[in-house]
């Protein structure tokens, strides 16, 4: 079995953060219920006139059909007017492990 790791960047409305850091929860439990956990969460630096992500995840799952049940979720479906009212652009970059540094 191998997990499976998401390393996602997210844009957000910097009038929303209230609004994305709600949403974010609510994924978070429902991420939870398929096995997945939010291994880090970088809040990057955004100097003026920056166009970089608001933040980083480094998500984990078990396995794919773990990723899978929790992106076809209902319950997060149901939040998607939450997500889009919050987070301007998402680009997720999904795989698995490599060696560590050095190996």
């Amino acid at each position: 079995m191998n997990q499976i790791e998401v390393l996602a960047s997210l844009w957000v409305d910097p009038e929303r953060i209230p609004a994305f850091e709600a949403y974010e929860r609510k994924a978070a439990r429902i991420m939870a219920r398929h096995g997945g956990i939010m291994e880090r969460t970088i809040r990057c630096a955004q100097p003026a006139g920056a166009t970089g992500p608001f933040e980083i995840h480094l998500l984990r799952f078990p396995d794919a059909a773990a990723f899978d049940r929790y992106r076809a979720d209902p319950e997060l479906a149901r939040l998607s007017a939450e997500r889009e009212h919050a987070i301007v652009r998402t680009e997720a970059v999904v795989g698995t492990a490599g060696p560590a540094n050095g190996a």
